[in-house]
Formats: C-alpha cells, structure tokens, sequence
C-alpha cells in the first residue's frame, strides 16, 4: 500500500487575451484560503412581477466570490532566493495588482490619440481574468475589490507577507455574449453544475 499522499491542487488566476483567448499570465495561490464566500442573486423580470412573469429570469444569478490570499516569502528567503531578498514579495503583488490595471502602452495610446484630436476614446480593455478553483469550479471573472494588507517587511521596507482580500464577480453570457472564449467558458462551469446537481 502507497504512503503517497495525494497531490493537494491549488487555487490560481489566469489571464488571457480577451478576443484570442491566448494565455497570458498564470497566479498559483501559494497557500489556499481556509474560506470562500460566494453570493449568487437571481436575475428576476423586475421589482414586481405580475402573476404571469413571478417565476421567470433574465438570465444567470449575478454571483460574486470573496476569498483571502496570503503571500509570505519566508520559504524563498529560507533558500536564498535572489529575487525574494533584493524585493520581497513585491514581484508577486504586481503581478495581482496590475489585474486591475489598463497596460502603460494603452494609456499612452489613447494619450496621443487624445492630443491628435480623436473625439472618441474607448474605455481600455483588460486582459480576461479566470478563477480556478477546483476542476468544477474555472470561470471567468471580473475584480471587483482588491484590498492588500501588508504585515511584515525586511531591512529594506519591502513587504514579505501579505493578506489579499480578493472581490469577483462571474462572468455569465449575459455579460460576455455566448460567441466569445469567456461566454464559452462560463457555460462549462454552469453546464458542470447542472451535471454535479443531478448527482446529488
């Protein structure tokens, strides 16, 4: 009999091009969170249904997921990691913060377009963001919140712990349209829970 225990699967965030749907960038949790809040509010037809619409919705629940992450460099700094000692975790932080940023070459895109008189600027786009929490459970989702407590810092003053409290809200069809990669994907993970419910 095996003593192998088995593999514990982390948490991540991934990012991909919105329109190709080209991998970006891949956030592994480095531990998971003990909890995860989730809210689901049904898209009902209005504030006061007549008797003939009581029943019926515009579509997937608006659902939101809250979690804390924790980021500590302990175990890289334990192994001398080069990177850990000149900065931290700060590597690490940019790389979740900038989930909610517009990229630089953007900004100074629409900068100059501004200053050469274009009328019509659009909002920026972001990269499209995946949740990945378990194998039933990848979805596409937008930050709402992003709250970073930083704990402990070296000699330096760079943090190396922090907590992240992290706000989602899924993306469903009615969001994204059903012909995009993200509209694809959020009708995997609503299709999976229609299986998972006829298991119970």
């Amino acid at each position: 009999m095996s003593n192998i225990s088995p593999r514990l699967q982390k948490g991540a965030l991934l990012t991909f091009d919105p329109i190709l749907g080209i991998p970006l960038n891949t956030i592994m949790l480095q531990y998971n969170p003990e909890t995860l809040s989730r809210s689901l509010k049904p898209q009902s037809v209005g504030d006061e249904p007549d008797r003939t619409e009581i029943l019926r919705l515009k579509g997937p629940p608006v659902e939101t997921i809250k979690c804390d992450v924790e980021l500590d460099a302990t175990d890289q700094l334990a192994n001398s990691d080069a990177t850990t000692i000149a900065l931290g975790i700060q590597p690490q932080l940019s790389v979740l913060e900038l989930l909610v940023y517009p990229s630089s070459a953007v900004l100074i895109a629409n900068e100059v377009l501004s200053l050469l008189g274009t009328v019509e600027i659009l909002p920026m786009e972001s990269a499209l963001t995946v949740f990945a929490w378990s194998k039933s459970r990848i979805t596409p989702v937008r930050i709402t919140d992003l709250e970073i407590t930083e704990e402990a810092f070296d000699p330096q003053l760079n943090p190396i712990r922090a907590k992240i409290s992290l706000g989602m809200r899924v993306l469903s069809v009615n969001d994204v349209g059903f012909l995009t990669p993200a509209g694809a994907l959020y009708m995997i993970y609503q299709l999976t829970k229609e299986s998972l419910a006829q298991r119970a």
